[in-house]
């Protein structure tokens, strides 16, 4: 294991946004985990669990020790009379792993295609895209305590899957884990008890995640830019690759490359409503882009919002907002030049956006990616 210090972050995170890490730890083996937690100073440190860096905005240099994830491997772990599940280490690339998977038969995560980030930070945002979230293929993850170096295993309810949300993006309550971590399992007997909530950010590394992907495969299909694909192409049943192609030339045709364009993707979650907030609204706006969950509230199109204000294409210092997706964020500099934007000039941009979607819609805008 080697600490490096005054680690460049630019090349680490996809806004390439200039900063140093103080200290950074790769880690490529639970061997590196067991002997930082060995070094007393290094266990004791604040810790920033480091994936792709595709979810972040850094506004300045990290001062907590950075573990940068690089855990890697594939493979299929073992079938069940419904699924596959595949196993794959948390510093794999995502999109990497959904192509692979394709090319070994195992269909379900095409939906998913080319979403920036590497595995271990999925479940932690609990992606999602044009149908499908993350919690609909998950089976389970390994992950090690990073106060007392136990693996334990976590399922889906344990993750507290929500949108954009999962238990590793809250830290833990005030009153402790109450033994959380116990016996190689995460107990969360009582995960919510008032304002008390369970929470493992920063706390735990995840290893690696298992996917379960279905053997009776069907097609998850009812997204517009899908639809016109099938139309396109005269094609009512595509197969997985088909989708995966299809997602893969939709995404490319909306979204900038982060290895040419600096950015996180969405910046921003689509807001729910309820319906009589939604008939407010469309009574000041027909055109409001919406769509009805399954649960009666309505999701309304954050990029849409967003464009409604006037938004697109326009700049604070480096950042801007994209020209062909008013829900992408974007640093105008050249990725490797010292002369981007700032991770505060990104945020200064996001509130200002946040402002006017308010003071418009009465509608507040949540960022998607964590602010550091």
């Amino acid at each position: 294991m080697l600490v490096e210090k005054n680690v460049p972050l630019q090349a680490f995170n996809s806004f390439h946004i200039v900063a140093k890490a103080h200290a950074l730890v790769r880690i490529a083996s639970e061997s590196d985990l067991h002997a930082l937690l060995a070094d007393p100073v290094l266990r004791a440190s604040p810790k920033f669990v480091l994936g792709g860096g595709s979810n972040i905005v850094l506004t300045g240099d990290v001062k907590a020790l950075v573990l940068k994830v690089e855990l890697m491997g594939r493979r299929l772990l073992l079938e069940t009379d419904k699924s596959y599940i595949v196993e794959a280490g948390a510093g794999e690339n995502w999109h990497d792993l959904v192509a692979w998977t394709l090319a070994q038969g195992y269909a379900g995560l095409e939906n998913l295609a080319l979403i920036p980030g590497t595995v271990g930070a999925a479940p932690v945002q609990n992606i999602g895209a044009y149908g499908v979230e993350l919690q609909d293929r998950f089976d389970s993850l390994d992950a090690m305590d990073l106060q007392t170096g136990q693996v334990f295993t976590l399922h889906a309810a344990q993750c507290a899957f929500g949108y954009r949300d999962s238990v590793f993006k809250h830290g833990v309550a005030a009153a402790g884990l109450d033994g959380a971590v116990n016996a190689g399992t995460v107990s969360m007997g009582a995960a919510s008890t008032g304002h008390q909530r369970l929470g493992l950010k920063d706390r735990c590394v995840i290893l690696r995640v298992r996917f379960a992907l279905p053997k009776a495969w069907k097609p998850v299909l009812g997204y517009a830019d899908l639809d016109k694909k099938m139309a396109e192409h005269q094609c009512a049943q595509p197969s997985a690759q088909q989708i995966f192609d299809w997602v893969c030339e939709i995404r490319r045709a909306k979204l900038p490359d982060p290895k040419v364009i600096g950015n996180v993707g969405s910046f921003f979650k689509n807001p729910t409503v309820t319906p009589e907030q939604c008939v407010d609204i469309i009574a000041r706006d027909p055109k409001v882009v919406h769509y009805h969950l399954a649960d009666g509230s309505v999701k309304l199109a954050a990029g849409w919002l967003i464009d409604s204000c006037g938004w697109r294409g326009k700049s604070v210092g480096q950042a801007g907002v994209f020209e062909k997706q008013a829900l992408v964020l974007v640093n105008r500099g050249a990725i490797d030049s010292p002369f981007g934007a700032t991770g505060g000039e990104v945020m200064t941009l996001a509130r200002a956006i946040q402002t006017s979607v308010y003071e418009r819609f009465g509608i507040r805008l949540e960022p998607e990616p964590v602010v550091v």
